[in-house]
């Protein structure tokens, strides 16, 4: 007896495929499955048809009906790189069917049918049988397997390369990658199967030959290889293909090929059996044209091999023109005081190396203190971690400005102040703590009373400007005064008005109204709106007003520092910033879950505390000694250990947790 397993309600029809699969069993053990499904067909119009399907060890093939002397109308090899799409919501939800996909190399079957277990089962049965095969092997990946085994040998290497055109340059378009992909594996981002991709990069690279302005191609090409990963081997493959017995070596059409293999060298590195053959390959180039333009760009492919990490971004414009000539490109540092200094790099510097010679530049070799970078603009900045690219922190910066109408800016500043007291007055340094503590003031994160901020203010413009005239250029007060103490104050008078008119008129005064009533009215939804913009028009009047009484206070402490030197109003004004003990400590903005509302967490030279946004005084403390271990938990949060208390700092700054470690102790940590 054959029962079915899923036992829904057996028709006829089902019997009688039961009643087959039980004798086509027994007569071959080769067929292990067969049912009817209905396949999708495609003519004038889509349709579904029912097929009786019979799965073997090698392939899926589907017949007429289910008797023994059934005509097959169709078959899918199945091999390695055959795949199955397994059956979703979405498709039952749009058709009322369980589908499954099986891709083949020359046909794709859409399969469906009512039951959801019968799609799983066939989809289960499928990929089984496509994981018991052995992996594909191209004739390409053959042909380098061969080269690497003989490439000792030169008269062998030469015969493969004069009998195998497909390692050679062509003329003609590609009809199938070098690499053996999955067939129908389709990577989403609106590309289309990844064999289908491989064969429209190389229709790309023909391209570049006659191409006017060849960097969009260039960008383009590796922007496909940063988002489908599996493409990078396969352009590695068909640029040395492309740049191997070379018609026309020298001409600047054949050797834009050579320009992008020196992008992609700078930007991915291949697998492994890639670039045995891609060193193979450079070396073979310099050995046949040395002291050529081809010699000097294998050369430096070579050498940037050595170096290439894996990058974030794809180049920029001015990087990829900078790496199509070989040359570095320069790079722009700021500095607080509104300095900067211009640098060399090329693909492969790193923060840490542009650090080393900013302080060299700048003579902060013997500083004590620690320095970073920082991505900035008027508003918002975030620390560069030390190994990250400096040509990708370029080209994020560059697409931020695209997006975003503010000036973004690569800055080198103060990070941690492990020795604030032995800073030379004479010193740039003292400039880099003066102009940071000034911006510390002006984003509210030193806590400190109105009169202190005036008297800021006031020494601040005297620093800058000069002794008090009439003629003398004044900033916006946003540029000496935290705004947002402005506008907590105007918030503060409209929240006591509003208070106020809460209260109503009194009771003999009130018209009543029935509720509802004007609701709906054009008029009302006019009188709303404009009732809106005049409560903008009179906040804007406010904030002018109030911007105006402070700035004329500030003003006029600052005629009462007549006579005060630069050096002098800077020292008044570290000295009035002193007095907060979390002064030389770098905040990091947080929340834990003792307290509701957002949180700093400074960490010092000395100690880690926790402040609440606006006060001077720390919640808690914890000098290093107390620390028994410190560090990154997950991407968003720190974790210290004090004792026996265990404490989570979330922020919303993901990378600056890779900067949340506290400089060294004064001694060994516990369980450091």
């Amino acid at each position: 007896p054959v029962q079915h397993k899923y036992n829904r309600g057996l028709t006829h029809h089902r019997v009688t495929q039961c009643l087959f699969l039980a004798q086509t069993r027994l007569a071959s053990p080769f067929w292990f499955s067969m049912w009817w499904l209905l396949r999708e067909v495609r003519g004038s119009w889509i349709k579904q048809r029912r097929y009786w399907f019979v799965l073997s060890q090698d392939s899926l093939d589907y017949y007429s009906g289910p008797e023994k002397g059934a005509r097959r109308l169709g078959t899918v090899v199945l091999t390695n790189l055959c795949s199955v799409i397994w059956p979703d919501k979405q498709s039952y939800k749009e058709t009322g069917y369980w589908s499954l996909t099986v891709y083949g190399r020359k046909h794709c079957y859409r399969l469906y049918t009512r039951h959801f277990n019968e799609a799983v089962h066939w989809a289960c049965a499928v990929q089984k049988v496509i994981d018991t095969k052995a992996p594909v092997e191209t004739p390409t990946q053959l042909l380098l397997r061969d080269i690497e085994e003989n490439k000792f040998n030169p008269e062998v290497v030469e015969h493969i390369y004069q009998h195998n055109p497909i390692l050679k340059y062509t003329q003609g378009p590609l009809y199938a990658p070098l690499l053996p992909f999955p067939y129908g594996n389709y990577s989403g981002k609106g590309y289309g199967p990844v064999r289908e991709e491989a064969v429209k990069l190389f229709h790309c690279l023909q391209q570049l030959e006659s191409a006017r302005e060849p960097v969009p191609i260039i960008q383009g090409v590796l922007q496909t290889c940063l988002d489908l990963r599996p493409l990078r081997d396969e352009l590695y493959c068909q640029l040395a293909k492309q740049t191997c017995c070379t018609p026309q070596p020298h001409t600047a059409a054949h050797l834009r090929y050579w320009q992008l293999l020196t992008c992609m060298s700078c930007t991915f590195l291949p697998g492994p059996a890639v670039l045995k053959y891609l060193r193979f390959h450079l070396k073979r180039i310099q050995s046949q044209t040395p002291e050529s333009e081809m010699d000097n760009y294998a050369t430096f492919v070579g050498e940037a091999l050595d170096k290439t990490k894996c990058r974030e971004c794809v180049p920029s414009w001015e990087e990829i023109q900078m790496l199509m000539s070989r040359q570095e490109m320069l790079c722009t540092v700021y500095y607080p005081g509104s300095g900067s200094c211009q640098l060399y790099i090329n693909s492969h510097t790193t923060a840490n190396e542009v650090l080393r010679r900013m302080q060299e530049k700048l003579g902060l070799q013997e500083s004590k203190n620690t320095f970073a970078l920082f991505e900035q603009n008027a508003l918002w900045e975030q620390p560069v971690a030390g190994g990250t690219l400096i040509a990708d922190i370029l080209t994020s910066l560059s697409s931020k400005e695209s997006e975003a109408p503010c000036q973004w800016k690569l800055c080198f500043k103060l990070y941690c102040l492990l020795d604030a007291d032995g800073i030379s007055l004479e010193s740039i340094e003292y400039l880099f703590l003066f102009e940071q503590c000034h911006e510390m003031v002006v984003r509210g994160q030193l806590p400190a009373g109105e009169e202190d901020l005036q008297a800021l203010a006031a020494l601040r413009l005297q620093c800058i400007v000069g002794d008090f005239s009439t003629h003398a250029p004044c900033p916006p007060l946003d540029q000496l005064f935290p705004s947002h103490v402005v506008e907590a104050r105007v918030l503060l008078s409209l929240s006591a008005a509003a208070t106020a008119a809460s209260r109503g008129p009194p009771p003999h005064c009130q018209l009543a109204v029935a509720p509802g009533l004007l609701a709906g009215a054009p008029w009302s939804q006019t009188s709303a709106h404009k009732q809106k913009v005049e409560q903008d028009l009179r906040l804007r009047s406010w904030l002018k007003e109030e911007a105006a009484a402070v700035m004329s206070a500030v003003v006029e402490r600052w005629k009462g520092l007549a006579g005060y030197s630069r050096a002098d109003g800077m020292a008044a004004y570290l000295a009035i910033a002193r007095q907060w003990s979390g002064f030389g400590c770098t905040l990091y903005e947080s929340s834990t879950g003792s307290f509701s509302q957002k949180l700093w967490l400074g960490v010092a030279a000395t100690s880690v505390s926790l402040y609440r946004q606006g006060e001077a005084e720390a919640l808690e403390s914890f000098p290093y000694g107390q620390i028994c271990s410190y560090g990154v938990k997950d991407s968003n949060t720190f974790k210290i250990t004090a004792g026996d208390r265990d404490l989570l700092f979330e922020t919303t700054k993901v990378a600056d947790c890779s900067w949340l470690t506290p400089p060294p102790p004064p001694r060994p940590l516990p369980n450091a």
